[in-house]
C-alpha cells in the first residue's frame, strides 16, 4: 500500500494512492497512521479506497510523513571512494567505515515534497544531489537486534548538499551542518515494506534498481542491494543504546556509480557534470518506489557570516 500526504484547494489531507488518483483517510496523519501499527493503517487504507479519488494531477504531494528525527547513513562503499577525495582530498575508503554503519542527524523541518522547488543554499557554490532510499520505522524500540528491527516501508530520498560549505566545515571534525541542512526530498509516497519483499535477494537486500537524471541526462544508476548493511542492520545501529519512534526516518546514504555529482568530480578530477544551476531539473526513480522530480531555483543572497572574534585568555572579570 502506498500512503501519501497532499495538499489540494487549500487542505492538507492523508490518505492512499491508488492508479485512480490519491483517498483521504479524514482526521489523521500518515505519522499517525505509521504509529498505529501496519495492520490498522492498511485497514484503514482500504477502507479509504472505497472512495472517490483526488487525481494527483490536480495535489501538490507533500512529504509522505514528518518524521520525528531524520538520520542519514552513508553505506554504499563506491560512493565513499569518489565523495571522500572531492570533500577532503583522501583516497580510498577509512577502515572505520567497514566497522559500523556511520550516520548524521539532519534537519527534519527542511523537508520538501516530490515536485517541489529547491533553493540553492545561501553562499553556495557546488550544490549536488544526492540519490538515497528511506525506510520508515514501524515501532517504538531500544536496543532491538536486527531480527526486531521492524521497518513499516520505504520512500526516495534526495539529500540536496552543498559541497562547498560541507568541505569547509568538516574541517572542524563535527561532520555536515549547512552544507547539508537546506533540503531534503522525501516523496513520492510512503511504500509499505511488504510491497517491496519480492525485491529481496538470497542476502537479504532490496535489489531496487535506482536511476537519477539532470535535466533528461542520466547520471547514476546502482542497485540498492549495493549497500553495505541492510536496513534492519541500520535500524538496529541507531538504536543502540537509545531509544527510536515510530516515524523514524534512516536515509541509506547515497548509492554509487554516479548517486551524487560528488562522486563524480572526486573519481575524475574534474568538476563534470557541472554543479547544479537555477534551472536544473534532478529526476530519481527507485524501483517499487516512483519518482521525484525538482527544479533548482535561486537562494536568497545573504550577508557573510561573521568570523570569531579575536581569542581572549582571560581567566577573572
Amino acid at each position: 500500500m502506498r500512503f501519501a500526504t497532499w495538499e489540494h484547494q487549500g487542505e492538507v489531507s492523508a490518505g492512499v494512492v491508488s492508479d485512480a488518483g490519491v483517498h483521504g483517510i479524514p482526521g489523521t496523519t500518515v505519522l499517525e497512521l505509521v504509529r498505529s501499527g501496519l495492520a490498522t493503517a492498511v485497514a484503514a487504507g482500504e477502507q479509504a479506497l472505497e472512495a472517490p479519488a483526488v487525481p494527483l494531477a490536480d495535489v501538490r504531494l507533500l512529504p509522505p510523513l514528518q518524521p520525528p528525527t531524520v538520520r542519514d547513513f552513508v553505506t554504499f562503499e563506491e560512493h565513499v571512494e569518489g565523495v571522500r577525495k572531492s570533500i577532503d582530498g583522501a583516497a580510498g575508503v577509512p577502515e572505520r567505515w567497514y566497522a559500523a554503519p556511520t550516520f548524521y542527524f539532519t534537519h527534519p523541518y527542511a523537508l520538501v515534497g516530490a515536485h517541489d522547488d529547491v533553493a540553492v543554499p545561501p553562499g553556495c557554490r557546488r550544490f549536488d544531489f544526492e540519490l538515497e532510499v528511506a525506510a520508515v520505522v514501524a515501532e517504538d524500540l531500544t536496543s532491538p537486534s536486527p531480527d526486531q528491527a521492524a521497518v513499516f516501508g520505504y520512500t526516495v530520498l534526495n539529500d540536496w548538499s552543498a559541497r562547498d560549505l560541507q568541505a569547509a566545515e568538516m574541517q572542524v571534525s563535527l561532520g555536515p551542518a549547512k552544507g547539508k541542512d537546506s533540503a531534503t526530498t522525501l516523496g513520492p509516497w510512503l511504500v509499505t515494506a511488504d510491497e517491496l519483499e519480492p525485491y529481496r535477494d538470497a542476502e537479504g537486500f532490496l535489489a531496487l534498481e535506482m536511476t537519477v537524471s539532470v535535466n533528461g541526462t542520466r547520471i547514476g544508476h546502482d542497485l540498492l542491494s549495493n549497500m553495505g548493511w541492510p536496513f534492519e542492520e541500520l535500524v538496529a545501529y541507531a538504536g543502540r543504546g537509545t531509544r527510536l519512534l515510530a516515524g523514524d526516518v534512516l536515509g541509506s546514504g547515497t548509492c554509487g556509480n554516479g548517486g551524487c555529482l560528488a562522486e563524480l568530480w572526486g573519481r575524475d578530477g574534474a568538476s563534470a557534470p557541472p554543479p547544479l544551476q537555477p534551472g536544473d531539473v534532478v529526476e530519481m526513480t527507485v524501483e517499487g518506489i516512483g519518482t521525484i522530480r525538482n527544479r533548482v531555483v535561486a537562494g536568497a543572497e545573504l550577508p557573510p557570516v561573521a568570523p570569531a572574534r579575536t581569542r581572549t585568555r582571560a581567566r577573572t572579570r
